[in-house]
């Protein structure tokens, strides 16, 4: 049996638990660092006498790190090997959150900020696909989804972890918690986390062959006897590859999702507050609206990976999207009715961070596994863009007299657009083809490859 089938086929191993474990402790860091910064603004604006155009600059400076990391090292891990370019990443992050803990100016701050951003961005273009490549077809979507959960815990620790440490330290401890977090799961890194076997298979390093095998001891695949590459898969990829033959059209659609979901994402998690209290809200009842999100944030990847352990992947982040503009029209109408808009807000959050979820599950297996991590972090990357120009937007439209009502119900419209770009979305053929997508694996579509039709490695390309 092969590596890849065994992995696929085979009950997931206690190993493989703890990566989804780890990995969401990884993607937890994310959540964390957003959100301690949210919460660091006001001691910082203080500090540093910042405007209000500056703070919004300095919020954002970590958010375009994060899309430079992704673009970047996605494309290195997957000519270099996801382990090693995950590892550069975390040292990145590391030194980004020590030297914020330094800065003396805006500007300095800002740089970090920059620095931190791009090793977090490298660190989830890289680890989504280890998630992925290293769960089982059954539980793929489930794994997927406990690591993108790790967000939402990760924003939490962060917010109720600021509120203890700067009264009594100061704003910079905030960020140093935060790198020894990082540090910590540097160490378990580099310690416990093997090479993608996907990467080994494709790319072929010294000693590739050994390294697989141990790999299969480890997660307990006693029956593996075959570590030779799919016979469909190569190495000999560019980033240039993202948009070459029928890959193309799958790389423009899933760009075009990533960017909506987390433009509808960022405008949901950064403007309620306000525009509830525009709405005739009260300040207070603006900050539960807000929470009320992030609290359905928290189950909504898990309800989705639920889900997908039964039903389509694909399809349900189509209906994920559909839903969640619905509720985002409901939970701006019923403001009148506080008890029933925070319980669309909680729906709100639960079906947004759903479809960030369903996006991570579906695009790595719609690549060949030697531009997978291009693909995902290239597709994380136009996504925050996207959450980039969500704040921007949305204040440019207040100022030109939009209502909430308004803004909220012209995101929704976009929202929907997500589920049409899904549209025709399947997993990469290089090997078998298969009409259930949560079904896919890496590099495999999910049934037996022995079976299985196969298709043109060029013209999959």
């Amino acid at each position: 049996m092969n590596i890849r089938q065994a992995i696929d086929t085979t009950p997931m191993g206690g190993l493989q638990w703890y990566i989804i474990g780890l990995a969401t402790l990884l993607n937890a860091l994310d959540g964390y660092d957003i959100l301690a910064m949210a919460f660091s603004a006001t001691s910082v604006t203080a500090e540093f006498d910042l405007s209000g155009s500056q703070l919004g600059l300095l919020l954002s400076s970590a958010l375009v790190g994060m899309a430079l990391g992704s673009l970047i090292l996605g494309p290195f891990a997957d000519r270099l090997g996801r382990r090693r370019i995950l590892i550069a990443a975390l040292v990145l992050n590391l030194s980004g959150l020590l030297l914020t803990t330094t800065a003396g100016s805006p500007v300095e701050l800002a740089i970090w900020r920059v620095l931190t951003g791009i090793g977090i961005g490298g660190i989830l273009a890289t680890v989504t696909v280890i998630t992925s490549e290293f769960s089982n077809n059954k539980n793929r979507g489930l794994a997927v989804s406990i690591y993108t959960a790790g967000y939402g815990v990760g924003a939490t620790v962060g917010g109720a972890l600021a509120t203890q440490l700067i009264p009594a330290f100061g704003w910079r401890a905030v960020f140093f918690a935060g790198a020894a977090a990082t540090l910590l799961s540097l160490v378990l890194v580099i310690v416990s986390i093997p090479e993608s076997v996907d990467y080994l298979q494709v790319k072929r390093p010294a000693g590739a062959e050994e390294k697989i095998r141990k790999i299969a001891r480890q997660l307990g695949k006693d029956g593996v006897t075959d570590v030779a590459p799919s016979a469909t898969e190569t190495g000999s990829v560019s980033l240039s590859s993202l948009l070459v033959g029928t890959v193309r059209t799958t790389t423009l659609k899933l760009w075009t999702a990533f960017f909506i979901i987390m433009f509808g994402f960022y405008f949901a998690n950064t403007w309620t507050p306000q525009l509830l209290v525009e709405s005739g809200m009260s300040e207070n009842q603006g900050i539960i609206g807000g929470l009320a999100l992030t609290m359905g944030g928290t189950f909504g990847s898990l309800i989705y990976g639920v889900i997908t352990v039964r039903f389509d992947a694909r399809r349900t982040l189509m209906v994920f999207s559909v839903v969640s503009a619905a509720t985002l029209v409901v939970f701006i109408t019923t403001t009148s009715v506080p008890a029933l808009a925070f319980l669309s807000g909680v729906l709100v959050g639960m079906l947004l961070n759903g479809c960030v979820a369903g996006l991570y599950t579906v695009t790595p297996s719609a690549y060949p596994s030697a531009l997978r991590t291009t693909g995902v972090g290239w597709g994380i990357g136009i996504g925050r863009f996207g959450a980039i120009l969500a704040p921007i937007t949305v204040g440019a439209l207040l100022d030109a007299g939009w209502t909430p009502v308004h803004l909220y119900c012209g995101v929704a419209v976009v929202v929907i657009l997500a589920a049409v770009a899904l549209i025709g979305i399947r997993p990469y053929l290089g090997t078998a083809s298969s009409g259930n997508d949560n079904a896919s694996t890496p590099g495999l579509a999910g049934e037996d490859p022995d079976t299985a039709p196969t298709e043109d490695p060029a013209a999959a390309r």
